[in-house]
Formats: structure tokens, C-alpha cells, sequence
């Protein structure tokens, strides 16, 4: 198969010379495609000939139509093949330039979507079938929909995107035979939830070389805010970065990708629910390795968790909240000869002394009257948020001990050598 074209969407914060740095930035960095949308620009607010100059122009109509000298500049015009009253919408595209696309409101069976598309194209459009995803599980018919629609219009014509916040693997899978994968290209803005980062696909082309019929079973990590996860960077690919709400259904997820996923890594805050969920005899899991039909869960935090005690050198250390992290502290600190003391944010009363280690991932705040004295806390997180707890150890009065690149990479050497042994 022919890797899909790479579609980047201008922000609407751009215009002028500034969308046309981010289409430079964006070809730079593997973009294929530059999407422009009536919804997010005003039809003067950009140079469509400018931007084609850099890389292939997509136009969608959203709402608002599509002005002439957009149509002009684009490789291709994306029109909905319903209007907003749910009547067949307009096609009208240069030959050549169609792409007919249908944004459903809900999930649907194969069949409904099958029968939405029943209308007669032109032999060179492209089609693109979108559907929201509550449910992880409809992965699945999702699959069955891309096949079927290739089976109509030829699979060098068909793209297929769920959409929604637990879409973004179902994407990652189903970007294996589109002819277009819109992704996202870093930063707060995406232009349709559960899009993969640019990077993370590019990542995954290049590693492609390495198999030469079907590709392997995919490997990702399951977290809340982990934009900054070195996991992609260091894990054999292909490798998702699935990034959940915080009670987003974690437990679906695994579960609808069980036939298609080797393992995962699960970071904050999944590591207790995935525990209970697979039926692990630990209170934590941070590794989830495929064995034929069933889940088998590591923690391989716990060889993170010795670099860190070593490295502190402390007999007597405290610990900074009690999720997943300090149950890995727990199970190696007897073996050290270790004696911790777990501080939840209720039990702490007085300023800190000694040597600690802080779990709280940095999107959690620590608690007002938290202060140390003299105190040297190991911060376990790594890349800007091992940077801001650092700031915020400082600020309290401590001195931050940065071992967070020490943890992950003792804890990633085991997970990769699970992963190779799954079935």
C-alpha cells in the first residue's frame, strides 16, 4: 500500500505570512497536505496561491462557501455530500479536484454508511467517510466500512476517520489503507479530536522499512497529557502515543485493541484501573504484553523505581503521593533496605526534611501548605513537566534531584523486552 497523504489544517489563529511559515514548518517536519477551511478562515484572510507554492492545498467547505480563487489554487475541493438540511449537497468541483466527503452524527453499520454513499461520483473523486467514536468497540465496524468502501471505489480513492476522544488508534489503524491521514501538528490546537501527532506518523513511515510484507502489530502508550512522552522516540514502530481523557474508558480501549496492539505502555493515570481491569496480583501495572487472546500486565516500574532510591542514597525517604509510581517504590524499598514514608496530601502538616521522591504528575497541584527544609526531592518525571515540578520543589524550599530520564529508561529496556516476547 502507498502511505497516506499527510494532511495538516491551518489554525484559525494564522493568516498572511504566518500560514504560510506553518505550511513551511509543516513540509519541513513530513506534511504532505495543507488543509484551508471556510469555517476557520475569511476568504481574503489568506493567499491560497502562496500556500499551494509550499505544499498541495485541500479546501473544504464548512458552512460557509467556498471562494473561487480558493477553488483556483487547490489540489483538492472537499464538498459534503449533504447539506445542512440533510439533503445531497452540492459536488461542484474542477475535474480532477473532488473530494466528496460525509460527516455522520452518530456511529453507524457498515449498511448506513454504505447506502450514504449510493450517489454517483465522478470516477476521479476522492471519498472520505467520517464517524464520531463513543465506543471503542466500533473500531471494528469502522474496519469492515473502509473495506467495503474500497471494494466500491477502489482503494486508491477511500479514507475512512473516526473521530472523537478514544478515536485516535482506531485512526492510527485505519491510516494503514487511507489515502489521507489528517493529523495534528503539536501545540494546544487540533482540528478534529483523536488526530495523531504529524510526528508520530512520520515516525512510523520511516520505521516501515524495517518489514517488507505485513506490517507488525502496533505498540503504543496509554496516558492523560503525555504530549511530551519520549516512549514514540525509543519503542521499535509502529508506536501511538494514545492520549485519554483522565476517565476516558480505558478498559474498552485495551479491550477493542487487543487483536491489533503487541503491547502498551500505561502511564498515569491508568496504572491502578488496568491493574484491577486485567486481573493483575499488583496494586499497579505500567506494561500490558498480548498473549493470544488476554492481556498479561509488568510493572516495569519497578527497575525505574531502584535507579531512583539508589541514586538518592537515602536510608529514610518520603514519598509525595500513592499511585502507581509509589507502589513500584513499595515493592523494591524492603529489597534496599529502605524505609519509606507514603505522604498523601492530607498527612502532610509540617515542612519536609530529608530525602523524597515526588509522584504527582504536574498537572496535579501540590498542596498549599507543602514546604520543604533542605530537603532533596527526586523528581521522577522527565521534559517540561519534570522541569515545572523542579521549578515547583525550588519555590517550597527544596532542591530537586532530576531523575526522571534514570527511571524511564530502566523501566523502557524491560518493557521493550516483554514486548518481544508477545504472542
Amino acid at each position: 500500500m502507498t502511505p497516506a497523504r499527510r494532511v495538516v489544517t491551518l489554525p484559525p489563529t494564522l493568516s498572511g505570512d504566518d500560514a504560510v511559515r506553518f505550511a513551511r514548518d509543516g513540509q519541513r517536519r513530513g506534511a504532505d497536505v495543507l488543509e484551508i477551511r471556510t469555517d476557520l478562515h475569511a476568504p481574503d484572510a489568506l493567499s491560497p496561491e502562496a500556500l499551494a507554492a509550499v505544499l498541495p492545498l485541500l479546501v473544504s467547505e464548512r458552512g460557509e462557501p467556498l471562494p473561487a480563487h480558493w477553488v483556483a489554487a487547490a489540489w483538492r475541493v472537499d464538498r459534503d455530500l449533504m447539506d445542512a438540511s440533510g439533503q445531497q449537497g452540492s459536488l461542484a468541483a474542477p475535474p480532477g479536484k473532488l473530494l466528496a466527503s460525509h460527516h455522520a452524527s452518530r456511529q453507524l453499520s457498515t449498511d448506513e454508511a454504505l447506502q450514504l454513499w449510493e450517489r454517483e461520483l465522478p470516477a476521479d473523486a476522492l471519498v472520505k467517510h467520517v464517524e464520531p467514536m463513543t465506543d471503542p468497540a466500533h473500531l471494528v465496524t469502522l474496519l469492515e466500512t473502509q473495506r467495503r468502501l474500497a471494494e466500491r471505489f477502489g482503494a486508491t480513492r477511500v479514507t475512512v476517520l473516526g473521530m472523537g476522544a478514544v478515536a485516535l488508534p482506531t485512526r492510527a489503524l485505519l491510516a494503514r489503507r487511507n489515502v489521507l491521514d489528517y493529523v495534528a501538528m503539536g501545540g494546544a490546537w487540533v482540528a478534529a479530536p483523536g488526530q495523531r501527532m504529524l510526528d508520530d506518523a512520520v515516525r512510523e513511515l520511516r520505521g516501515a522499512d524495517r518489514y517488507t510484507v505485513d506490517p507488525p502489530l502496533r505498540l503504543g502508550i496509554l496516558g492523560t497529557s503525555i504530549a511530551h512522552s519520549r516512549s514514540p522516540r525509543i519503542h521499535q514502530q509502529p508506536f501511538d502515543r494514545i492520549d485519554l481523557p483522565e476517565d476516558g474508558p480505558v478498559e474498552a480501549v485495551v479491550d477493542a485493541l487487543l487483536p491489533h496492539y503487541a503491547g502498551f505502555a500505561v502511564t498515569s493515570p491508568f496504572k491502578l484501573r488496568l491493574a484491577k481491569h486485567t486481573g493483575s496480583s499488583l496494586d499497579a501495572i505500567n506494561t500490558l504484553v498480548r498473549r493470544g487472546d488476554r492481556w498479561e500486565a509488568f510493572n516495569t516500574d519497578t527497575f525505574g523505581a531502584r535507579k531512583v532510591l539508589e541514586r538518592l542514597g537515602a536510608r529514610d525517604v518520603f514519598v509525595l503521593g500513592d499511585g502507581g509510581a509509589t507502589s513500584a517504590l513499595r515493592s523494591v524499598a524492603t529489597e534496599l533496605s529502605r524505609d519509606l514514608r507514603v505522604l498523601r496530601r492530607a498527612d502532610i502538616r509540617a515542612p519536609l526534611t530529608g530525602a523524597g521522591v515526588w509522584t504527582w504528575p504536574d498537572r496535579v497541584p501540590a498542596p498549599d501548605d507543602l514546604r520543604f527544609e533542605g530537603a532533596r526531592v527526586a523528581v521522577i518525571a522527565y521534559g517540561a513537566p519534570g522541569r515545572r515540578i523542579a521549578a515547583e520543589i525550588v519555590r517550597r524550599g527544596g532542591t530537586p534531584v532530576l531523575l526522571g530520564a534514570a527511571w524511564f529508561v530502566a523501566q523502557a529496556r524491560r518493557q521493550r523486552q516483554l514486548w518481544e516476547s508477545s504472542t
